[in-house]
């Protein structure tokens, strides 16, 4: 097949999964997943799993223990979702997104099986489970040693959840998806907990108590061994560094001294921990007396996190963040506060129509001289006439501007943030999205396909 016949073929695929359900559109039900996998023999079976749940850092804490696992010769598959730029970045193998070859391959190879599949039950598989399900294939065809596996939403009824992970990973439980999702910490935890496997390793970031208690009893109640941020593991010294910060983690059998980590913010410390802390409890067989100092090192200091506090323009500064909920937002503050000395910041921020939104903008408020409010790619995004009323009301109809299109806000930020600073120490932060975060990457850095 020739290149350009390769690509019109992928465009073609992609069109077709996105015509289902997307991933806003759940119903949760795990019957139509396993029974697809059962037609193809069960590929999720032949690997091994660290699964990753939570409400926050779940994508940066995944990327972190597949570059830790990498850096210990493992051949590693690791699904993850939203993606920034191409849907292929979701299925990644030895820290690449799979081609557009193989996608179009593995989607083809599973597609008669979607068909029995669709015709056995009453609603047809999602967008979302097809690419759980394709992930799953190609990482046993390929064969992989570990998958790091991302829950997608939840997690006793996410799609994800037909695989027993040998580490169940949870990161900072908040409020958010609460369509979907309880409107309590407890009643979230509860659902997250369903990645929680008997003989497993249940690592925690440090959490709210009433999460952490459903937590914690539910390990205990399936036989799942708890090490917990703060307690077993944790960040021992941080200190900002250019371009990042400085680290010491106490692990769980093994102490790291002097890790750079090319990362803003306190939080990304904290997944670093758990990263860490995750690596070692699927490893303890193995390496009892804790990882090698060298390979941590090593992985943590090429780390990258698109979309997360990502500098995607120097000359005023462009950040671009994912942060999509009030947790999320006000780690992305005091990120920004710590690690960047701005004379004027200007917001550009585009939110989900389903978000608490006035919970999302309150943090930025004190970080903020400006803001400019608009829209981003998705269908569900906040009408900016909303969004900028609702802005008002928190900055003052002084500071709130309004441009339709996420370019043109981008634009109107620099020129807002260039003409009331000093040239070079003014900043523009795109976020309330990460939908919002991987327009802004997209426009200012090019197209992933």
């Amino acid at each position: 097949m020739s290149e350009a016949s390769a690509a019109e073929r992928y465009a073609e695929v992609t069109t077709e999964i996105l015509s289902r359900a997307p991933e806003s559109d759940i119903d949760p039900r795990l019957d139509r997943v396993r029974t697809v996998l059962d037609l193809l023999g069960d590929p999720q079976r032949n690997f091994r799993v660290i699964h990753v749940t939570g409400t926050n850092g779940k994508t940066s804490t995944a990327r972190m223990i597949d570059a830790l696992m990498r850096g210990r010769g493992l051949r590693v598959g690791r699904y993850t979702s939203p993606h920034l730029r191409t849907v292929r970045e979701r299925i990644v193998v030895d820290g690449e997104p799979i081609t557009q070859e193989r996608f179009v391959e593995a989607y083809d190879d599973i597609r008669p099986f979607l068909e029995m599949a669709d015709s056995m039950n009453d609603v047809r598989l999602s967008f979302f489970e097809i690419l759980t399900v394709m992930a799953y294939a190609v990482f046993a065809d390929t064969p992989v040693d570990v998958a790091v596996v991302e829950v997608g939403m939840g997690g006793t009824w996410d799609a994800t959840n037909v695989v027993d992970g040998d580490v169940a990973v949870i990161t900072p439980i908040g409020i958010d998806h609460t369509d979907y999702l309880p409107d309590t910490l407890d009643g979230i935890a509860e659902e997250k907990a369903g990645i929680i496997k008997p003989q497993s390793v249940t690592v925690m970031a440090q959490q709210p108590l009433p999460a952490a208690e459903v937590l914690v009893r539910h390990a205990a109640e399936v036989g799942s061994t708890v090490a917990r941020e703060g307690l077993e593991f944790g960040v021992t010294s941080r200190e900002v560094a250019v371009g990042g910060q400085q680290l010491a983690v106490k692990g769980l059998t093994g102490s790291y001294d002097n890790l750079f980590l090319p990362l803003f913010g306190e939080h990304q410390a904290s997944n670093a921990a758990v990263a860490i802390a995750s690596v070692e409890a699927f490893s303890a067989s193995e390496d009892a007396a804790g990882l090698d100092p060298v390979i941590v090192g090593e992985a943590l200091a090429g780390l990258e996190s698109p979309g997360r506090m990502e500098v995607v323009r120097t000359s005023p500064t462009v950040i671009a963040d994912a942060a999509h909920n009030p947790a999320g937002m006000i780690a992305t503050a005091a990120a920004v506060e710590e690690a960047f000395s701005f004379s004027r910041l200007i917001g550009v921020v585009a939110v989900m129509a389903d978000k608490d939104v006035e919970g999302i903008l309150e943090p930025l408020e004190p970080l903020l001289d400006e803001l400019v409010v608009t829209r981003n790619s998705s269908p569900r995004s906040l009408d900016p006439v909303q969004l900028s009323d609702i802005a008002k009301q928190i900055f003052g109809e002084d500071r709130v501007h309004l441009a339709p299109r996420l370019d043109d806000a981008i634009d109107q930020a620099v020129g807002l943030a260039e003409a009331g600073g000093e040239f070079g120490g003014v900043g523009v932060l795109v976020t309330g999205s990460v939908v919002t975060s991987g327009d802004a990457v997209h426009l200012l850095r090019g197209s992933g396909e």
